[in-house]
């Protein structure tokens, strides 16, 4: 959500981040997808030969969008006046539907037949996976700790704060639905709540993407290689089914099927999305999301894209998997999937 973060937010990114003013830069936005297409972008133009070394990555903080008053730059004769959320309205809200993600989200449960029970275990498993990952320091290598200077002094963020040891199924099913409002009307269950989809979170995350041969010529160790991407698209009431067209779309030019991929990080937008996804293209879940996702650990929208692929390569090299997958749904009937191969 780009409103309140000041003019060109990928050059304050990169000139604040110490990169020399000579660099340009471009801010994309693909909504949830931001950050994977920006490294999707990054191979492209390595590939066409207008660049040789890219850092590409996604952003977002939540917590910071302002709220909108509407109309007053032409002036406001009378009368009190409506504020908006711009969270919610540039973020979370479908241009097409006029309803919350939320309200999508209990469509999309009851159309994939996916239960109450279904979402909530698997948001507990997202959380038990995530506390485990960060008890076992598997996010350590992935993760710049952050200093913030306050009054008390200097306080040192290096551990996702949305993972929660103490959840379980009985407190997440005392939980109340949050979108009745926003769902279709005749639903024979109401299935999402706050403890099977993400908070409001802050983030951010990068990588480098360079062609072979420089990193070569530099002295560059090379993680792994971009294998092929591709982008999906639906009807915008049905944008978490759109992984599927993404992941299929992507098998089709690789010439591979769902079982030759080792790992997957398929965005945990909410959780009946991601089951959904999971059904539609077979995956198995003891390999999707290992360390959790972003039910536990939260979903900055424009950084999301960037993390999971961060997340993906991590968990790669830790499992000693060869290949592996990422896939996200984003706002409007859109997503964006791409397949990595460790060198």
């Amino acid at each position: 959500v780009g409103a309140g973060a000041g003019q060109a937010p990928a050059r304050q990114a990169a000139v604040n981040g110490g990169l020399p003013p000579t660099i340009p830069a471009v801010t994309i936005n693909k909504v949830c997808g931001s950050g994977l297409k920006a490294v999707m972008l990054a191979a492209q133009a390595i590939r066409a030969g207008d660049a040789r070394l890219v850092v590409a990555g996604g952003m977002e903080s939540m917590s910071n969008v302002p709220f909108y008053m509407r109309g007053l730059r032409g002036g406001v004769k009378f009368g009190d006046q409506k504020i908006q959320d711009g969270l919610i309205y540039d973020g979370l809200w479908c241009s097409f539907g006029a309803c919350h993600m939320g309200g999508h989200a209990e469509y999309t449960a009851d159309k994939a037949g996916v239960s109450r029970e279904d979402a909530d275990g698997f948001a507990l498993r997202s959380h038990q996976k995530a506390v485990d990952a960060i008890e076992a320091g598997r996010f350590r290598n992935e993760i710049v700790p952050v200093e913030i200077s306050g009054r008390r002094g200097v306080t040192v963020v290096d551990t996702d704060e949305g993972p929660r040891a103490d959840t379980s199924i009985e407190a997440l099913a005392k939980l109340k639905p949050a979108f009745v409002r926003d769902a279709p009307e005749g639903l024979a269950e109401y299935v999402v709540t706050a403890g099977n989809a993400p908070g409001l979170n802050d983030g951010g995350a990068a990588v480098v993407v360079a062609s072979q041969e420089y990193a070569e010529a530099h002295g560059l160790e090379i993680d792994a290689v971009i294998s092929a991407y591709a982008a999906g698209a639906t009807e915008p009431k049905d944008l978490f089914f759109a992984p599927i067209d993404a992941v299929q779309k992507l098998m089709a030019k690789e010439g591979k099927a769902i079982g030759d991929y080792g790992l997957f990080e398929v965005n945990e937008a909410f959780a009946v999305q991601a089951i959904a996804d999971m059904r539609g293209l077979g995956m198995d879940e003891e390999r999707v999301n290992i360390n959790g996702g972003a039910v536990a650990l939260g979903h900055p929208i424009g950084a999301s894209g960037t993390r999971i692929l961060v997340t993906l390569l991590s968990a790669m090299e830790h499992e000693g998997v060869g290949t592996g997958l990422a896939t996200l749904c984003l706002g409007g009937g859109n997503a964006v999937a791409l397949s990595v191969e460790r060198v």
